[in-house]
């Protein structure tokens, strides 16, 4: 955090005024305040880093806004959490933090409520479904700044190799069809199953949701280990991992390395988010999108909806200085840049329109888009669930190799205590 300088003396006043340089507080006068940016980075490698994206904003805000610095720092994803975690506890709280989560942050009490820091034209321009999964208990804190969701990516070389005509609907479809891609086109993993800490509440939510389970129910109540989630789990155990239809570890395999074997015709299908639309056309794989195929007999299942956050912090007092920069962010023409970059879907609904506008540019983006349109979202609002969902990072890769019931109810106990805990 910048210091103030202090006021000179009485008798040295005069002449020094001239000279100094007034860093601190409100952003009055002369005075130049610097806000702190953390934020995670998307990119794949220094080319595509989100480096270049903030540095770019943050130097078109400060032409327009001379009184106001934007120190930027982009931090991976692995890292990110420990890096706000030593600013905060040395006494350097960064002002604005875009990251994955914000409740841990809002029950510590370190976070401006939304209302504080974002006009009313910005909160109006918010779509209201990820507005609403900010909340805790009732106060927005999470500002969503990106958003997506997940379809079935399969490779229609290998598909056609295997006779499979299109792509499955249902687990029994998609069994069937990763039987005959085993049998007819070897050296391919038929289904890829990313349960590592990378992808695992992803992943295991997706199947949790497609069989008519979740994991957590509509008021905040933790579902781990329900009867869905208990058969869900037991499938794919039995179907896909004891059949060797699937990596021999999911609990090991991390997201990137699936996409990575996707992209290298490695894996036949897999659940993707639009990310793997870049990484599969560059890679020039012949591969189609579907949704995410349900348990046999259900018609209708929701799908997952996910956000990441931008939070802003209390402790150096810059909420207007703040204020004016996220009106600055979440104006149409960076909102579209950001998500165009890296195939994302925006969280305000003047870039939502023209991503998503019939003839635009982004066809290959609608069908993301409908996902949304029946969403469930991780209980974000919950200050337990960034270590639940460590937890789960770490442990449900175990539902699919040994006991469901017993890896299930594990989780769900120490989500329970969880909760219980933070909620003293």
């Amino acid at each position: 955090m910048n210091r103030r300088a202090q006021a000179p003396t009485r008798l040295l006043g005069a002449a020094l005024a001239g000279v100094l340089l007034l860093t601190g507080c409100g952003g009055q006068g002369d005075r130049t305040v610097t806000l702190k940016l953390v934020a995670a980075d998307y990119g794949e490698d220094a080319a595509t880093s989100s480096k270049l994206y903030w540095e770019d904003v943050a130097r078109r805000f400060q032409t327009a806004n001379p009184d106001v610095r934007v120190d930027v720092e982009v931090v991976g994803w692995t890292d990110i959490g420990k890096r706000v975690a030593d600013l905060v506890g040395s006494g350097r709280s960064p002002d604005l933090v875009q990251t994955g989560g914000f409740a841990d942050q809002a029950a510590a009490d370190r976070l401006y409520p939304v209302a504080d820091v974002l006009s009313l034209d910005t909160q109006a321009n918010m779509m209201e479904s990820f507005s609403h999964a900010g909340q805790v208990l009732g106060t927005q804190y999470g500002i969503p700044f990106v958003s997506s969701s997940r379809v079935l990516f399969y490779n229609k070389a290998v598909f056609q190799k295997a006779g499979i005509t299109q792509p499955p609907a249902t687990w029994n479809e998609l069994r069937q069809a990763a039987e005959k891609i085993r049998a007819k086109v070897p050296g391919v993993v038929p289904y890829g199953l990313p349960l590592g800490p990378e992808e695992a509440p992803a992943e295991s939510m997706l199947w949790t949701l497609s069989g008519g389970g979740s994991l957590s129910d509509d008021v905040g109540n933790y579902t781990i280990d329900s009867a869905q989630n208990q058969a869900t789990f037991g499938w794919l155990r039995s179907n896909l991992v004891e059949t060797k239809l699937t990596y021999p570890e999911p609990g090991r395999m991390n997201r990137t390395p699936v996409f990575t074997d996707f992209a290298a015709g490695k894996v036949a299908m897999l659940n993707g988010h639009p990310t793997l639309l870049r990484m599969a056309a560059n890679a020039k794989v012949d591969f189609g999108t579907a949704p995410i195929p349900r348990k046999d007999g259900l018609a209708r299942t929701a799908s997952l909806g996910v956000a990441d956050w931008m939070m802003a912090f209390r402790a150096n007092g810059h909420k207007n200085e703040i204020r004016r920069f996220l009106s600055f962010v979440y104006a149409k023409e960076n909102q579209l840049k950001f998500d165009e970059a890296y195939n994302l879907l925006p969280v305000t609904q003047d870039a939502f329109t023209e991503m998503t506008r019939a003839g635009g540019r982004h066809e290959d983006l609608k069908q993301f888009a409908a996902g949304l349109a029946n969403a469930s979202f991780y209980p974000f609002g919950d200050p337990a669930w960034a270590e639940v969902s460590n937890r789960i990072k770490t442990g449900i890769g175990g539902a699919v190799t040994g006991d469901p019931k017993q890896v299930l109810e594990g989780l769900q106990e120490a989500a329970v205590k969880e909760a219980a805990r933070v909620r003293r």
